[in-house]
């Protein structure tokens, strides 16, 4: 079985809020996270070169040979078979920028820390390889479809799906229809032409729910009555989603149990939308879309006409809450109020349009025991620590506390 480890690149610090609780190997597009994708095209475990403050709770492993994989890089058949054929030393590099190595464990001293590749023997990938890397936030919905139906083939190949109900309204060919084990759905309608809709098991699909693919529900999740489901949109494990939700992604346990809209936008874990909340996914004058980055610390060009709402973790919104075109909500954040809130919301803000203050630490760390424990996941020491890191290393954006 290969030894997979996947390294975090400067990518990392534009991927914020999304990154600040996880390397970017556990970042999720298509139905699975990219350590998954990896872990199943090249039968591996993966473990991680990440941030010192999240490295006890993703630790590294190194064998005797060991693949070193740049963790922003979606895997696909190509790629996957040069990297299998790498032998010992070598590199793959594409315009002098690390991809993968094989090492072994004396030789991969020399990537740790600065990823130094000039002792190795390079192998320059051609420029029209098809590498694709996730460098900035609105990346991942525009990456979604394609890596939908990537991971859909993948989970799907050599496999047949349980039976449907024949309650439900099938439009399309029946192949794109995936449904895992345990899977409740009645009296739905199901539109395949678009693309695949994958749903994992135990997951509850209640009646009227209407879903156009492509589309990817994970394990233990509950779509509520009468969602309206456009793809590409993907559900971690663990959702529960109601409303109209369109070409969006949640990471994992992640709430938009009630009626409001979500429009290309990406969840975090344990967040949750109060009921009504909409978001602005198009601007009105139709003009491209800037989004806070962590980085410059200020908003940057997207090149991109729809953005919708990113949200870190453990971040909620009360009710009727309204997300202009293009908000970044960091972690940790409680937002209320009548209007609209700012672009960009500091971690462990509480507060809306009529002010903020900042959420107390501890206060945080008790919300967050009792939201997971009743997923039945502890809220252990490690994850108080990686908070406080956050916390600390963020108070510069709170000005409230200058």
């Amino acid at each position: 079985m290969a030894n997979i480890i996947l390294f975090d690149t400067d990518a990392r610090d534009h991927l914020l809020p999304l990154t600040a609780t996880r390397p970017m190997g556990e970042l999720r597009v298509g139905i699975l996270t990219l350590r998954e994708k990896w872990e199943r095209r090249l039968s591996g475990t993966v473990s991680y070169i990440t941030q010192e403050y999240l490295q006890e709770k993703y630790p590294i492993h190194i064998g005797e040979e060991n693949l070193i994989i740049n963790g922003g890089v979606i895997p696909n058949d190509a790629l996957c078979k040069s990297i299998e054929s790498l032998g010992l030393n070598e590199a793959l590099l594409l315009e002098g920028e690390l991809i993968a190595a094989r090492l072994n464990e004396a030789q991969f001293e020399l990537l740790l820390g600065e990823e130094e590749v000039h002792a190795l023997q390079g192998i320059e990938l051609d420029s029209s390889a098809s590498v694709v890397k996730i460098n900035r936030l609105w990346e991942l919905t525009r990456m979604n479809e394609q890596a939908l139906r990537d991971d859909f083939s993948l989970l799907t190949s050599g496999r047949k799906s349980t039976p449907v109900s024949h309650t439900n309204q099938i439009v399309g060919p029946l192949e794109n229809l995936f449904l895992e084990e345990g899977v409740s759905m009645e009296y739905c309608t199901l539109n395949l032409n678009a693309g695949p809709i994958y749903i994992g098991a135990g997951t509850e699909v209640m009646e009227g729910c209407m879903l156009r693919g492509p589309i990817a529900i994970g394990e233990n999740c509950i779509l509520k009555m009468g969602a309206k489901i456009y793809g590409p949109t993907t559900f971690g494990p663990g959702c529960r989603a109601g409303g109209e939700i369109t070409r969006s992604i949640f990471m994992a346990n992640a709430n938009k149990a009630h009626d409001g809209y979500l429009g290309d936008s990406v969840l975090g874990e344990w967040c949750n939308l109060g009921a009504d909340t909409n978001n602005s996914n198009l601007k009105n004058n139709y003009s491209e879309v800037k989004l806070w980055d962590y980085v410059s610390e200020r908003f940057e060009k997207s090149g991109q006409q729809f953005v919708g709402l990113i949200m870190g973790d453990h971040s909620k919104c009360a009710i009727n809450t309204m997300f202009n075109t293009g908000t970044v909500v960091g972690v940790f954040a409680n937002i209320y109020g009548a209007g609209f809130p700012r672009n960009f919301i500091p971690d462990f803000s509480w507060g809306g349009p009529d002010g903020y203050r900042t959420y107390k630490f501890q206060d945080a760390c008790e919300t967050a025991e009792l939201v997971m424990s009743r997923r039945k996941q502890t809220f252990t020491e490690l994850d108080k620590a990686i908070l406080y890191h956050i916390y600390d290393q963020t108070a510069r954006f709170r000005s409230w506390d200058k």
